[in-house]
């Protein structure tokens, strides 16, 4: 595998720590989805208020340009991994394009195998079935949930953010209460049983919140409507202001979640040797509305406001000097080889990220001259089928090259932030030598990944560690499907996942409509809406096509195939009609027999 140049790669060579020193830290690393640079009274938000984050950051190493991808799931894979998502697959939310690939190594994986115990407690988004699943990773402990949010396809049927059924250590149950609250308890009661135990732990605590749809509790809600009414905000339509009180009551729960943490560690006598590390996945949903922190764009946008984000280190112990500001470009996939070296942990891997344990430690500064590539494939959300020209697809022009204060975005704007922090004035034709300067970076960026970036990751059947399974629409590769809303509509859209089977055998897929949970008919409408006329089911895999009629009342059509081992693609129909489709089974059941 090839690898960017050595100015943007790191080896790390760290020894481990002899016996007799210090204990190596214990790691806790929260990070919040959708919530953005702005969202903390600490950067000025006017309305919300958030006191034990505002502790944390006076307590902490800031990096103040600090980068991630302008959605989750590319910064997800980029932090457990230290690699660009364009190498490690994960480059996109949906649409078969969130899976890392199967033969990387992550952060638990690394830290596990120099003893550490590794817990996840939240959200993963990096692959719903094996081998991407987060037991599959590196995870001894894994509470958490599918796909996007809560609520998703994948996610069991009805989930809501309170008294949700959520995925722990390989079994659904059902918990009381609310996720964000969940996750943290949880969380607490694993690292107190580490601590137990005697052993250095590393909790990966990514909330759900304040990703939508917006539902918090009635505490929040009610203090944030008071403080939202009572405050000069800019003009918008009733409905975004409702969602913006609840999505800064999301926030707000999880500051009071932060600041029980902080107390439990305290108190525990934990803080001293434990980092803790707090950052958000991508922009912010609502800065731009309300607040925008003197930045242009929010989530999904390449402006500044899409993907700087906050990322705070505190490690009373650790000898990073006082609390400061660090300058200089960072970025997500730079933590995991920061990380290792703080830890003690040596590795001969390269990374694209580089180590920023000496900036931490006041030994050196970030690389003045370094450059970061921003890029991540688009929702295909318009399209009904799959197609090569998807937007979905990572192509080298989609992307932001950064370079201190400079910005070059799809290879046609440039803008300066030193004078133009808005980013509204494009000067690409002002500066040819920055642009000339930029465009070289992203040339070789793209010679280094453009061969693999688009390689689909394949979801492996038949094999003993997931037998039976579930497959759903959201590995469709390259269509949107990945929200019960649309289930409960009958989205009108089909596609087919690249899957690997694990060993020749017989197959049983039930293809259905609804998930097992929902127990409806085929096609069943919900609560009034999306009733599909389904009169036929198909199934196509390993180049044979089988059909069979459905009756209005049938809740799955099933079929049994035999299969050889290897990579194949699974393409399924409900239809009126031989001549009529209607839309792919959105849930498949799959069992080697």
């Amino acid at each position: 595998m090839r690898f960017l140049p050595a100015l943007f790669a790191s080896a790390l060579a760290v020894a481990a720590l002899p016996l007799g020193q210090a204990a190596r830290p214990n790691v806790i690393l929260v990070m919040t989805d959708d919530q953005g640079y702005p969202e903390l009274s600490a950067h000025g938000n006017p309305v919300l208020n958030t006191p034990f984050l505002d502790k944390l950051h006076s307590q902490s190493v800031r990096f103040t340009d600090y980068h991630a991808s302008p959605m989750c799931t590319p910064t997800r894979g980029s932090l457990m991994t230290g690699l660009d998502p364009a190498r490690n697959g994960a480059i996109n939310v949906s649409s078969g394009r969130t899976l890392l690939r199967a033969n990387l190594p992550t952060m638990a994986d690394l830290l596990r195998e120099q003893g550490y115990r590794t817990g996840i407690f939240g959200k993963w988004h990096l692959g719903d079935n094996y081998p991407y699943r987060p037991q599959d990773r590196g995870f001894e402990e894994t509470l958490w949930f599918p796909s996007s949010h809560i609520g998703s396809v994948p996610d069991h049927w009805g989930n809501n953010y309170f008294d949700d059924i959520y995925r722990w250590n390989g079994k659904r149950k059902k918990f009381t209460g609310y996720c964000t609250d969940i996750f943290f308890d949880h969380a607490i009661d694993w690292i107190k049983r580490s601590a137990a135990a005697g052993e250095p732990f590393f909790a990966y605590l990514p909330t759900n919140t304040p990703h939508g749809p917006f539902l918090a509790p009635d505490e929040d809600i009610e203090v944030m409507e008071e403080v939202v009414t009572n405050t000069k905000l800019p003009r918008m339509t009733p409905r975004t202001k409702s969602n913006l009180v609840r999505y800064l009551a999301m926030i707000r729960n999880v500051d009071t979640n932060m600041g029980r943490l902080m107390a439990f560690l305290d108190e525990s006598g934990l803080a001293q040797n434990t980092i803790l590390l707090f950052m958000t996945d991508n922009g912010s949903t609502f800065g731009h509305a309300y607040y925008p922190a003197g930045m242009r764009g929010r989530k999904t946008q390449l402006w500044e406001g899409g993907h700087r984000v906050p990322c705070f280190i505190r490690w009373p112990g650790g000898g990073l000097n006082k609390p400061r500001d660090i300058s200089g470009l960072t970025h997500t996939q730079d933590l995991l080889p920061t990380l290792l070296d703080l830890c003690g942990v040596q590795t001969t891997r390269k990374f694209d990220g580089i180590n920023l344990a000496p900036a931490l430690r006041g030994e050196a500064e970030v690389p003045a001259e370094r450059m970061l590539v921003i890029n991540y494939s688009r929702m295909p959300g318009s399209l009904d089928f799959p197609t090569p020209d998807s937007p979905s697809i990572l192509r080298r022009e989609g992307g932001a090259v950064l370079w201190k204060r400079w910005r070059m975005l799809r290879d046609s704007e440039l803008y300066n932030l030193e004078t133009d922090p808005l980013q509204k004035k494009n000067v690409i034709d002002d500066h040819p030598e920055v642009a000339a300067k930029l465009r070289r970076h992203l040339d070789d960026w793209w010679a280094s990944v453009g061969d693999i970036a688009n390689e689909p990751q394949r979801v492996i059947i038949g094999s003993d560690a997931e037998n039976p399974m579930m497959l759903t629409a959201c590995e469709w590769l390259d269509v949107f499907i990945d929200q019960q809303g649309q289930i409960r509509r009958g989205a009108q859209k089909n596609g087919y996942w690249e899957l690997e089977v694990a060993q020749a055998g017989r197959y049983r897929f039930e293809l259905r409509r609804w998930p097992r949970e929902a127990n409806l008919p085929l096609g069943a409408g919900y609560n009034g809406e999306g009733a599909l006329p389904i009169k036929q089911a198909r199934l196509f895999i390993n180049r044979e096509m089988t059909a069979k009629p459905v009756k209005p009342s049938d809740k799955a059509a099933t079929f049994t195939v035999t299969l050889p081992k290897g990579p194949t693609r699974l393409h399924t129909w409900f239809a009126e009609g031989q001549a009529n489709p209607i839309c792919g089974a959105y849930y498949v059941y799959v069992k080697r027999l």
